[in-house]
């Protein structure tokens, strides 16, 4: 295959990745989203998004301070 065609073939499959869109269930979203929230719930505690637990102590960022 010449480097024409394949580019071509390329930027067909790239377009056809972009413009896609599947069908989205929100109901299967919703069912997901409600047993992660009462999962947090039943253990009693909130995830809390801390930066600090999960610092790399070997980060450059760190190594400035």
């Amino acid at each position: 295959m010449g480097r024409g065609r394949q580019k071509a073939k390329h930027t067909k499959v790239a377009r056809d990745l972009k413009y896609f869109s599947p069908p989205t269930d929100l109901t299967a979203l919703q069912r997901e989203l409600q047993s992660e929230r009462s999962e947090t719930s039943a253990n009693g505690e909130e995830r809390a998004e801390d930066s600090d637990e999960w610092a790399d102590e070997d980060a450059p960022s760190v190594r400035r301070r």
